[in-house]
């Protein structure tokens, strides 16, 4: 697939007329340094306000430690025009036994329930690489929490969410190059359920 077929098309998806962007996504996979990808997930949000829509997510490994990621996406329900960017630190590697341990924080201007809210999330994350019937893969667990802003009100919230996700390269000769990711929300606190499931490719 070329890579501007890739961008065509994500650039097409987010000329709809509602955004949002959820999860973790591909920051906890391991990349060499300055290498990039694009995705495209699909969202689900369960709770309160949900609705099913798709995101486009831009992912770089910068060095070593730190990961940049950032997105729109569209989608149905209460929670919309929501735009995000994100930076993840390594604080351990995925060393033998030694899982990978990060912190991803996160920030988000959004709309929901027709209210404008700046979201800001610090996600402490533990992620490490296992053979599953031959092929590797990558399951982590995060606990996003933070702090909203209300713009009409000046209010403050606090939210939290527990994460679990799964991320692999595709079993599939013709899709070796996409990666694959699933990912599931539980609302702790003023927050969202929901599942993601996500499809990236590597542009370089």
């Amino acid at each position: 697939m070329k890579k501007s077929n890739i961008l065509l098309f994500i650039a097409g998806m987010l000329t709809a007329s509602q955004a949002f962007s959820y999860g973790i996504g591909q920051s906890t996979y391991p990349m060499l340094e300055k290498q990039h990808m694009l995705a495209t997930e699909i969202t689900g949000i369960t709770s309160t306000g949900g609705g099913v829509g798709i995101q486009g997510r831009y992912t770089r490994k910068m060095n070593k430690q730190l990961v940049l990621d950032g997105g729109i996406g569209i989608g149905a329900g209460e929670r919309s025009n929501r735009v995000f960017a994100g930076a993840d630190w390594e604080i351990f590697p995925d060393y033998m036994n030694q899982p990978r341990i990060s912190v991803k924080t996160t920030l988000e201007n959004a709309k929901e329930f027709n209210k404008r809210r700046n979201i800001l999330t610090v996600a402490p994350t533990v992620s490490k690489g296992f053979s599953f019937w031959g092929r590797e893969a990558f399951p982590f667990v995060s606990i996003p929490f933070g702090v909203q802003l209300i713009s009409k009100t000046k209010q403050y919230e606090t939210i939290a969410n527990l994460n679990v996700g799964i991320l692999g390269r595709l079993p599939i000769e013709a899709l070796k190059k996409f990666t694959a990711s699933a990912e599931a929300t539980v609302g702790i606190k003023d927050s969202y359920t929901g599942v993601f499931l996500g499809l990236s490719y590597p542009l370089n």
